[in-house]
């Protein structure tokens, strides 16, 4: 079963989502990183949010670029609906950390070798 959370505010608060998996996956990401999300079918950029200025972790993450008025509109319009929400790799993401595993590929002789392909 797809997790779900309800459009409750201008963020998604990470314990709202129904699932412990993707709730420990948000927690554990470092303030201002992204991930990508499906929300309701549509995919989006999301960047957690700053520590408060008490100190505390602020457990939420926030909608960025084109995501933001999709959620923007969602929150005025649906407020209160309960939709489907889950982590998605674009391939523009995986190829970058695919790329990190083969650093010896990463030489100038090579950068030469291959530059026309």
């Amino acid at each position: 079963m797809v997790p779900q959370v309800k459009i409750s505010d201008i963020a998604i608060w990470i314990k709202h989502i129904e699932s412990p998996q993707l709730q420990a996956r948000l927690k554990a990401l470092p303030e201002e990183e992204f991930i990508n999300l499906e929300t309701d079918g549509i995919v989006g950029r999301w960047v957690r949010m700053k520590t408060g200025k008490d100190g505390r972790p602020t457990e939420g993450i926030r909608p960025e670029g084109n995501m933001k008025k999709v959620w923007s509109d969602w929150y005025r319009n649906r407020r209160g609906e309960l939709i489907s929400i889950r982590e998605v790799q674009l391939a523009d993401d995986y190829l970058v950390n695919v790329s990190k595993l083969f650093v010896e590929w990463d030489s100038p002789e090579d950068e030469e070798a291959f530059r026309d392909l």
